[in-house]
């Protein structure tokens, strides 16, 4: 079923179609088939995909690393009223992808092969180039008799079948040689719209606008001489040398920046690099980068190490890096995680506590220790005290899934079953799934051991979740 979907995704975007070159231009709404609301309902149907797969990555540090970085370059953006969500897709390929609504994906493969933040920021940039140009909703204009549903069915197509080359090459077989070659020119078009403003939104981001034509030269370069080993972002954002002098002519306009260093970007890719092949693998490779001086921040390699060695069970050696770390390097929330990491792995909650209240008395914002604290006060059977604490650190992260849940499973283990079920609701409602919060909040109504004011909540949030589920089937959008 998947592969059908990917299929006909493929077909439609390889129909022939056609766009004025006047650049850059903000994208008209008005020519396309989706209004705003239309794609934000369709940005929420792809986000209930892609919060439930398996290829998406969960490490809250790694997923608020994106979401930061990208609300960055997005505030920066020609649209301030565009919404976005930014989420890591656990995949070796270098790329990127963005749909309607403002949904952008990163693959583990683009941070990995990115060499600085820039580079990175630059594929990011210009993925928000497609998003605020409406170029999805464009190519879906052109076809103004197919089902807008098909939209939202792609982003579990893209997860299962994204690397997929042979399918693509089979819809442009499948496509007449001279509509493969309008679409070619369109798909420039479109690629050279995301460019500038991708350039833009990196200068205004105060990034190296270097970084964009550097990167394309980079992967372009070391895939020249092999057949059919270019990235994935090649093969789906054409680069060609005059794409690359007409991005090196655009950036050559732009003032020079002496960037600060800031070293999320390199934990975050040696973090990445640390889950990825066996435990003793990730260890050697940490090992023998150290030992032969391969990096270009020692602090990272020695984070990485430390990640590799937890996952390798050798927790003496992880705190040997930890230790390291503290010594060398300026104190970072991502070393109050590790800390607490290390404790929990060791099933030692009572140092496990003192890692977390340690780690959060310097930063009491991070998701991950606010998260990781939550989840061990519920293992050490302190109910109460960890639906104190969610409740304080919501208000800080209003809509964080993981929390409610966290929140539901310490009142079920309270018997309050009202509180439980209302909170799974919310859970499932930032997790995009409308049908399974109604569920919840139906129970939770039904379960009638709340006051009276509880149960007046309860019952006014469920019928709010039946007039959005009512609403799109009314428009059309979702049957």
């Amino acid at each position: 079923m998947m592969k059908l979907v990917y299929t006909i995704l493929l077909i439609s975007i390889f129909a022939p179609c056609v766009l004025a070159d006047e650049l850059p231009d903000l994208g008209d709404v008005s020519q396309t088939v989706l209004s705003p609301l239309d794609e934000k309902k369709i940005a929420d149907q792809i986000m209930r995909d892609v919060m439930s797969s398996d290829e998406v990555v969960g490490d809250p540090e790694i997923q608020d690393y994106i979401q930061n970085l990208g609300m960055r370059l997005a505030s920066n953006g020609p649209d301030k009223t565009q919404s976005f969500n930014f989420f890591v897709v656990r995949d070796n390929s270098i790329n990127a992808f963005a749909m309607p609504g403002g949904v952008v994906g990163v693959h583990t493969g683009l941070i990995i092969a990115a060499n600085n933040e820039s580079e990175l920021a630059s594929v990011i940039g210009h993925e928000i180039g497609h998003v605020v140009q409406h170029h999805l909703a464009r190519m879906l204009a052109q076809q103004k008799n197919d089902s807008i549903i098909s939209m939202a069915s792609m982003a579990l197509a893209v997860l299962a079948a994204r690397a997929n080359t042979q399918l693509a090459s089979a819809a442009m077989t499948a496509s007449s040689a001279g509509a493969v070659q309008k679409q070619l020119d369109y798909t420039r078009t479109h690629e050279r719209e995301a460019d500038r403003v991708g350039i833009s939104i990196l200068e205004q981001s105060g990034f190296d606008t270097n970084a964009m034509p550097a990167f394309f030269e980079t992967m372009q370069k070391g895939t020249r001489f092999v057949e059919g080993s270019a990235p994935a972002f090649l093969r789906t954002h054409p680069v060609t040398g005059e794409r690359i002098a007409d991005v090196r002519a655009r950036v050559s306009q732009s003032r020079f920046r002496l960037l600060p260093y800031s070293p999320e970007f390199d934990y975050v890719r040696a973090k990445i690099l640390a889950s990825l092949n066996t435990p003793s693998q990730a260890v050697a490779l940490y090992q023998d980068n150290l030992k032969e001086k391969r990096y270009s921040s020692e602090t990272a390699q020695h984070y990485g190490l430390a990640c590799a060695l937890i996952r390798n069970n050798d927790l003496n050696g992880a705190s040997k890096q930890l230790a390291w770390l503290r010594s060398n390097a300026p104190n970072h929330a991502f070393f109050a995680t590790l800390a607490a990491t290390i404790e929990v792995a060791r099933d030692n909650p009572v140092q496990a506590a003192k890692a977390y209240t340690s780690g959060l008395a310097t930063h009491p914002n991070h998701r991950a220790l606010i998260q990781g604290y939550a989840e061990h006060l519920i293992r050490v059977r302190q109910f109460d005290q960890a639906i104190k604490f969610i409740n304080e650190k919501q208000q800080l992260y209003p809509s964080d899934p993981v929390l409610f849940e966290l929140k539901s499973k310490s009142y079920a283990f309270l018997g309050k079953r009202l509180l439980s079920h209302q909170a799974q609701g919310e859970g499932y409602f930032y997790r995009y799934n409308l049908q399974r919060a109604l569920e919840q909040m139906d129970l939770a109504v039904r379960a009638n051991d709340g006051d009276f004011y509880q149960q007046s909540i309860a019952e006014a949030r469920l019928n709010e979740l039946r007039k959005m589920i009512d609403e799109p089937k009314k428009s059309g959008i979702f049957k």
